[in-house]
């Protein structure tokens, strides 16, 4: 239970903070229907304010089609630049390229979250924004979120463990979030506890947890229940039904049935 309410605590302050990575585009990439504001110093003339295209491009003066879709703000100020000189139109030009509109980009959370749907998004974002947008994740939630990233022809599949966000080094997993990205939250995993204890039923099953732990939810045992009586229902490999004598530190896995047995003295 300590585990989820960590889990609840830190997915609350992510909808509280304001990442560092949200105070400038500059690690945005751009999309169709964004729009960009373009400037050259000492050059008002050349002053480009326009939408990129269905091409992924706008036009800029001198040089003609720039594709800037799936580029930051940087990458596409270097290509001007770099355009602007090899063109023989300026010497060591200083361009500078703002997105003043987004519209380009869209992602979509779905499954365990309080507001599953399609989001724009408004500037560069990582997973935690994306779920911060929809809300968070809902309390039978599963404490990781798989990311599904198309490119190339190719879908990626990606899970991504929440809790280990939030630890030292664990940042790098905390990735940008791209166009057509798909997050998808799981239902947390439970496991079954049936007979002699105090609360039979269905519970949420937590990282790493143990037969003991799991009695604890179950209310421990009752009187007529016994130690030497616990035993695990557990699917094998061919989708059948094995029965395992367990020890109280012996783990418990997603579906386990954990079932106590009458004391027979």
């Amino acid at each position: 239970m300590n585990k989820l309410w960590s889990l609840i605590g830190m997915l609350c302050a992510m909808l509280l903070a304001v990442p560092a990575w949200s105070a400038g585009n500059n690690e945005y990439r751009m999309g169709t229907g964004d729009v960009v504001r373009v400037t050259v110093y000492g050059q008002p003339d050349l002053t480009t304010e326009a939408r990129v295209g269905e091409n992924g491009a706008i036009t800029f003066p001198l040089i003609g089609e720039v594709k800037l879709a799936g580029n930051t703000p940087a990458q596409g100020e270097a290509d001007i630049a770099k355009r602007l000189t090899k063109g023989g139109f300026i010497i060591e030009p200083f361009v500078s390229l703002n997105v003043v509109q987004y519209r380009g980009q869209q992602i979509s959370v779905l499954g365990r979250v309080n507001r599953p749907g399609k989001y724009n998004l408004e500037r560069a974002s990582r997973v935690t924004d994306a779920l911060a947008l929809a809300g968070g994740i809902i309390v039978d939630g599963a404490d990781t979120v798989t990311l599904v990233r198309t490119q190339g022809g190719k879908t990626e599949y990606r899970d991504i463990d929440i809790p280990g966000l939030f630890k030292p080094g664990g940042e790098t997993d905390n990735v940008e979030v791209r166009d057509g990205d798909v997050l998808s939250v799981a239902r947390q995993p439970v496991f079954y506890i049936y007979g002699e204890v105090q609360r039979p039923g269905a519970f949420r099953l937590e990282r790493d947890m143990s037969v003991a732990q799991a009695l604890s939810l179950g209310g421990g045992l009752t009187p007529r229940g016994t130690q030497k009586g616990i035993r695990i229902l557990r699917r094998d490999a061919r989708g059948g039904m094995q029965e395992i004598e367990v020890r109280l530190s012996d783990p418990v896995l997603k579906d386990d049935v954990v079932y106590v047995k009458e004391s027979l003295f």
